[in-house]
């Protein structure tokens, strides 16, 4: 696409983002899916071929393989606009598929006398559902997963550096106990393995059973072929686990099932981007520009806005927003089938789309930002308050009646002070050693183990 056409598109993948998904177009496109139906048509011929029961089908010529081999390798924009073409004449775009074939085939003497076992025994979507598989196979392996364990491992970077530094937390937006940047990291790359490895473990799911998926077509023209073992057999060889028993359509739960997963990541990103924004907002990061004519804003020079994490949070909320409704509606289909499916499968390469856009901006953005441990540790000694906590659990220890009502009355809407917290508990009855300890702590070093819990984590020792 010239830039005149991408500026002219409607959507902003096609245009604005053009750039940033040319690894999902080479996946989730109209041509793509046009030659996958090209290749799973042939394929089946050739399973076909290889049954001795098929006497009308002679097993393949080495020069019959290579002649079919060189239409799914040799496959080009104009065989792709070829089939758009017929499906024109004949409003059918597998059918196309079907009537391309057995023209291609004529040409050559070998195959002419079995271009009827072209499409043979198949409904539309014995064909469809495992060209879609094999895409959805491509995108997850190729783009997803990789995208996956790229921003859990630079989170993850950040996480063990930083593992040590001190910070405080928020709860409601308000200062409470102190924490480490590392613990606050870890805790989402956390969360974002175990979505990969579940997402990693959905199989995809194939079938060709024919027409309402009981090999009626099949089992009246060769009852003595054991149908169910040819099928499993030909869709395991596309390496795409095989479903037993459906109608006409395979009922896509298996996307749903991705999708859900998919989205469950996406929003663990989200809230990522949105705490990311927020410590930026504090100043907690700072963030570089990679080169001097970046501007952050029209009016006011000074500002490198995060812009990276709003362009992720965004893209990812539309890719969830469409990727909730598919998820809902591709596994209900209206007794053997409606063609509902056919458009909204059409659109799956738009949700991968939207959040392939948000990853490499959070990757972006991650490669922008550096720690600012002044603010971090200012913030950290304006809060002397959070230590609050620590004492009250002590004096909890040693049975002092009400003791957290009386450190509330210390320090709710009063200015604290570290001078004041030593007074009060020089007047505690408590053993030394445990005063020792409470004035030696600081909001710096009243850290838990989240340190621990980082290093842990990261030895898989959780």
């Amino acid at each position: 696409m010239n830039f005149f056409n991408a500026i002219n598109a409607v959507s902003p993948i096609d245009g604005r983002y053009r750039r940033e998904i040319q690894s999902i177009n080479k996946i989730f496109s109209e041509f793509q899916l046009i030659k996958n139906r090209v290749k799973i048509e042939i394929l089946w011929i050739e399973k076909l071929s290889l049954c001795s029961k098929f006497t009308e089908i002679p097993e393949l010529s080495e020069k019959s393989r290579k002649f079919l081999k060189n239409i799914i390798e040799k496959f080009n924009n104009n065989d792709a606009l070829t089939i758009k073409k017929i499906e024109k004449k004949v409003n059918h775009d597998v059918k196309a598929v079907e009537i391309f074939l057995r023209s291609k085939i004529e040409e050559f003497n070998e195959l002419k006398k079995i271009k009827e076992f072209v499409h043979f025994a198949c409904t539309s979507d014995d064909i469809n559902n495992l060209s879609y598989a094999l895409i959805i196979k491509r995108v997850k392996e190729e783009l997803i997963l990789p995208l996956w364990e790229k921003i859990i491992n630079k989170i993850k970077q950040i996480a063990c550096s930083h593992k040590s530094t001190a910070m405080l937390s928020r709860t409601h937006g308000r200062p409470a106990t102190p924490t480490t940047l590392g613990k606050e990291l870890i805790n989402f790359v956390f969360r974002m393995q175990r979505q990969y490895d579940q997402f990693k473990k959905i199989k995809i799911l194939g079938k060709i059973n024919g027409s309402v998926g009981n090999y009626n077509a099949h089992f009246i023209s060769y009852p003595k072929v054991d149908w169910i073992q040819l099928s499993k057999k030909f869709v395991e060889s596309l390496r795409i686990s095989w479903n037993p028993i459906t109608t006409q359509i395979e009922p896509h739960d298996y996307i749903s099932e991705l999708l859900d997963c998919f989205m469950r990541f996406n929003t663990i990103l989200i809230g990522f981007n949105k705490d990311i924004w927020g410590y930026i907002s504090l100043n907690y990061f700072k963030q570089k520009k990679f080169s001097y004519e970046e501007v952050g804003s029209s009016s006011m020079p000074h500002k490198i806005n995060p812009i990276y994490f709003e362009k992720s949070e965004g893209n990812l909320e539309i890719s969830n927003s469409l990727s909730s409704h598919l998820s809902k509606k591709l596994p209900i289909s209206r007794w053997q089938r409606d063609l509902t499916d056919s458009t909204s499968l059409r659109n799956l390469g738009v949700c991968f789309g939207h959040s392939i856009i948000a990853y490499n901006s959070t990757l972006n953005g991650l490669d922008r930002i550096q720690v600012n441990r002044t603010v971090i540790n200012k913030d950290l000694k304006r809060n002397p308050e959070v230590l609050s906590e620590a004492i009250q659990t002590i004096l909890r220890k040693y049975k002092i009646n009400n003791s957290y009502d009386i450190i509330k009355s210390m320090v709710r809407g009063n200015t604290i002070s570290k001078e004041k917290i030593f007074s009060f508990i020089d007047t505690i009855d408590i053993p030394e050693y445990e005063k020792e300890k409470l004035k030696f702590l600081k909001p710096k070093n009243y850290i838990g183990l989240s340190k621990k819990i980082v290093e842990k984590f990261i030895k898989n020792e959780f």
